[in-house]
């Protein structure tokens, strides 16, 4: 009998992690790698969230704290929800946990008994699929190419719902794809929603600020108040903050269901750092005008990247709406041969391809649930990212 749980068969590392980690090692041997696998901006954390958390260490804001959150956090995050959003939460409708992932788990482990099924569009978050593994769940995959714009279509939405159905997992704008659903987009899955009373919804906001040209974000609660009673509203301070190492996710959704994953969080982490939460508070609260001069950067990032891959040989780059990612097709490349007389079968043999000839660290679509796609973060300094994507062209031109 083997030590090791039963369930741990059931799920995979993350791919994106393994990746970068990877990109990382092949750095300190000495090799010219350009990570393109790690979705965190290069950029630092604003100066007055850096000045909260010393302040709060000054002050001896470092002991425990509950595993809700602070209360002042709380308090911030129902304020946030209401001026960005048009949402009406209490503080006893909210979760502060340890990032994103965190909060993802507390919420499946709360809610998911053996069999439950979970609605996940593809691509999708590399760890949507296995937490709900973990949990004994069973993702139900739904794909939905580049003809769609990488969305879910609401005659998908409908076929894919069974009596089994607990939850649909909405990420918008998406990562890998950076893909946006419209108001009007998410309007036609609410109808949807609406005609099946036990499917709940848990809507990934994580990327909400990082938007460009003339897109505009909406969450499903705010568009169909009918669904606010079954809707688990997520964010957090990683990506548009800055502040992917300090851990700070956050959920509001119904009483009960957060009041369960308190609970499932007071037996784990108990809660994240009390600086890390007085840091977010200032975030939170504070001047956000950095937003807008680092999403003006990205988006300069994102057109060149869009340009230069769709100059390289077998590659189709969509422009995305928001996040920080583009999901090019590799379809193009399949079935080729690289210098060294391999025929890439897979766009996981592209990725390695692009690592090991060029050192071009990217992540193949088969972890983000359709192929052959591969994820690039544009989150890095520009020269390194025309570097990459000239490296990118090279292997392509190589390919016979």
């Amino acid at each position: 009998m083997s030590f090791l749980a039963g369930r741990l068969a059931r799920v995979k590392p993350s791919a994106t992690v393994g990746m970068n980690t990877l990109a990382n090692q092949l750095k300190r041997e000495g090799r010219d790698v350009i990570g393109l696998a790690a979705g965190e901006p290069d950029f630092d954390t604003p100066q007055h969230i850096k000045d909260a958390a010393a302040k709060a260490m000054a002050e001896g804001k470092t002991k425990y704290a509950p595993p809700a959150g602070i209360p002042e956090l709380r308090e911030a995050i129902v304020r946030k929800l209401k001026r960005d959003n048009g949402l009406d939460y209490a503080p006893d409708q909210i979760s502060v946990s340890c990032g994103g992932k965190q909060t993802i788990y507390n919420a499946l482990m709360a809610t998911l008994d053996p069999g439950d099924e979970v609605i996940i569009p593809a691509p999708y978050w590399v760890s949507y699929t296995d937490i709900a593994l973990l949990a004994e769940g069973e993702p139900v995959v739904v794909e939905c190419p580049v003809e769609q714009g990488y969305k879910l279509l609401p005659e998908q939405l409908d076929a894919a719902i069974t009596k089994r159905t607990k939850w649909l997992m909405l990420n918008s704008p998406n990562n890998p794809t950076g893909a946006g659903y419209t108001r009007a987009e998410i309007r036609a899955l609410a109808d949807v929603l609406l005609k099946h009373p036990h499917v709940w919804i848990m809507t990934d906001d994580m990327y909400e600020f990082i938007i460009y040209d003339d897109f505009k974000f909406a969450t499903i609660a705010q568009i169909e108040p009918k669904l606010y009673e079954r809707t688990l509203t997520l964010n957090g301070l990683s990506k548009a903050y800055c502040m992917t190492g300090w851990r700070v996710g956050y959920a509001a959704g119904d009483t009960k269901l957060i009041k369960a994953m308190n609970m499932i969080q007071s037996q784990s982490t108990t809660s994240t750092s009390t600086i890390s939460q007085w840091a977010s508070v200032a975030a939170l609260d504070g001047d956000h005008s950095f937003i807008a001069k680092h999403n003006a950067v990205f988006m300069e990032r994102r057109d060149l990247v869009v340009s230069m891959l769709n100059q390289a040989t077998g590659i189709n780059c969509p422009k995305p709406e928001g996040a920080f990612y583009v999901y090019p097709g590799c379809a193009g490349v399949i079935g080729k041969t690289t210098p060294e007389g391999k025929t890439l079968k897979s766009d996981e043999d592209f990725v390695k391809y692009l690592l090991e000839g060029e050192g071009v660290a990217a992540v193949h679509g088969e972890a983000f649930g359709l192929s052959p796609y591969f994820r690039i973060s544009y989150a890095t300094a520009t020269e390194l990212l025309e570097d990459a994507c000239q490296r990118i062209q090279r292997a392509c031109a190589a390919l016979s």
